[in-house]
């Protein structure tokens, strides 16, 4: 009797629950490369080429450890599926827990003729029942609390063992001190990138071919460029980026993490979103290979806690909620936000916004923004513009190279957008061009003045920032955090406000018309 184990694109590790105890002769591996994903979003191209390189390269590894496994290429998994279990006669499918809500429910749609057998997950260090039992105790469930809970349970970065263990260097987060706004020249150093082997180069060529029959029956493009491709497409090489941050990143991460500087789209950043979320690094030997060498290194402890939170925290955090708040959170729209994406989001330019435009460049490119210019910029714009929460979320998801439903829901419908309501964040992130000025180069060339809240040279991010506020005046006067804020609106004389309300208006009519 054969078990047959269907191994998922973002499950591409050897150790994963589905796997592991399973004598490898004794078991059938299935992946399935389907073209079926793009009839609901169209991604970016270099999204489609990382994971389905990555699922070729994992295929040849299991194969190379004894594992007998079948790659499909199919249109749809759900007539892939059936067809590939009735011709190699398994017993039993077993799939280990998927990350994505939905992609569980496309799944238990399918008709197999055989049991489906769900295997706890092990790629997160929290499992959901874990989570859902430290959620229970708590009425508001804040980062802070669950990061520290996390580093006691794992013991990451503490002296002492369990409930009584302390932080290394007496507190707990070191965030104050990693915000620092760029100077003058800031650049970071080169990122460890790799030329296409010929796996990839044939997934490069699927791509190209897809456009064609795109473009035939009167589709779109796909977005973003296709080459040059340089993500690590397996686990050698995802290991070998580590290992470079460590070397070469870790011990100036921490102060301009929340940096923005034109021409510099990494910085010190880790770039291990992407292989995290694939599985091709499993979150907890990350991150005690970067408490190993960050101690040993000396590395300043403010930058060393800074990345171990965004995995040990920030990362399990979101994983946690999105399923402790259950399938109805997508569909959330606190501000009741309508307004649809500007034509400049899906041709990635031309909104005519210097800080907007060259995020959309960077991310025409391959696909990256790191974490201040997905919330600050891209989504703080979303915010205050008014655009639809449900599509701005979609668009993170297909044009972010690490984006998965599990990692936007939260992050931008809660994080980005406070359309939650506040379940995650605390207030709203919402932010005039003064935050983008103080951050980042972006402002010095913009044919916008940010210094200006209203008229024809006016920073568009002022006057949507203060409209934002006064159209939501009632509900954010209710946000304990937000009282300052809201007491600078009170000030604006009336003849102003209109004014800003018109230029946000104004703006909003002229970017959803612009075409690049």
């Amino acid at each position: 009797m054969t078990i047959g184990i269907w191994v998922l694109g973002d499950q591409l590790n050897a150790g994963q629950s589905a796997l592991a105890g399973v004598d490898p002769t004794q078991a059938r591996v299935v992946l399935v490369e389907s073209a079926s994903v793009l009839d609901r979003r169209a991604y970016h191209r270099q999204k489609m080429v990382l994971v389905w390189s990555a699922m070729r390269h994992f295929a040849e590894e299991l194969r190379a450890a004894g594992w007998q496994v079948d790659y499909l290429e199919s249109r749809q998994f759900s007539s892939a599926l059936p067809t590939w279990v009735e011709r190699t006669g398994i017993c039993e499918l077993r799939v280990m827990e998927p990350a994505d809500r939905g992609f569980r429910r496309s799944i238990e749609a399918l008709k197999l003729p055989v049991p489906l057998r769900w295997i706890e997950s092990n790629a997160f260090l929290w499992s959901r029942q874990a989570f859902g039992a430290w959620a229970e105790g708590y009425k508001q469930l804040r980062l802070e609390l669950f990061y520290r809970e996390g580093r006691r349970r794992f013991g990451v970065l503490v002296e002492g063992e369990g409930k009584t263990a302390q932080p290394i260097g007496g507190q707990w987060n070191f965030d104050a001190d990693n915000r620092k706004p760029p100077p003058k020249g800031l650049q970071g150093p080169e990122p460890l990138w790799f030329d296409p082997d010929s796996i990839t180069r044939a997934v490069i060529a699927k791509v190209q071919q897809l456009d064609r029959e795109r473009e035939q029956v009167g589709l779109g493009p796909l977005p973003g460029v296709l080459e040059p491709f340089r993500w690590a497409v397996n686990r050698e090489q995802a290991l070998a980026v580590l290992e470079h941050f460590i070397a070469t990143r870790l011990a100036g991460f921490g102060p301009y993490q929340d940096a923005m500087v034109s021409g510099e789209p990494t910085l010190w950043h880790a770039l291990l979103s992407p292989y995290l979320n694939l599985g091709l690094l499993h979150p907890l030997e990350v991150i005690r290979r970067l408490e190993q060498a960050g101690l040993e290194q000396q590395v300043p402890l403010a930058g060393l806690e800074g990345v171990i939170r965004q995995i040990l925290g920030w990362r399990e955090y979101t994983h946690g909620l999105y399923h402790w708040f259950g399938a109805e959170y997508p569909a959330l729209n606190h501000f009741g936000a309508n307004q649809p994406l500007p034509p400049s989001f899906d041709q990635l330019g031309g909104s005519g916004l210097n800080c907007l435009d060259t995020v959309f460049a960077e991310l025409r490119s391959n696909g990256y923004a790191h974490h201040i210019q997905r919330l600050m910029v891209l989504a703080n714009y979303g915010l205050i513009a008014g655009l639809d929460p449900q599509a701005l979320t979609a668009w993170f998801h297909r044009m972010l190279i690490d984006g998965h439903d599990w990692v936007m829901q939260t992050n931008v419908l809660g994080m980005g957008l406070f359309a939650d309501g506040g379940r995650l964040a605390s207030k709203p992130y919402a932010a005039s061009g003064n935050y983008i000025k103080r951050m980042s180069t972006y402002c010095k060339g913009c044919r916008y003045d940010v210094k200006q809240r209203t008229g024809p040279n006016a920073c568009p991010f002022n006057s949507l920032y203060w409209d934002f506020l006064d159209r939501h005046a009632e509900s954010l006067r209710r946000n304990p955090r937000m009282g300052l804020v809201m007491k600078q609106l009170d000030k604006l004389p009336e003849a102003e406000l209109e004014q800003i309300r018109e230029a946000a208006q104004q703006h909003r009519r002229q970017m959803v018309a612009t075409v690049a």
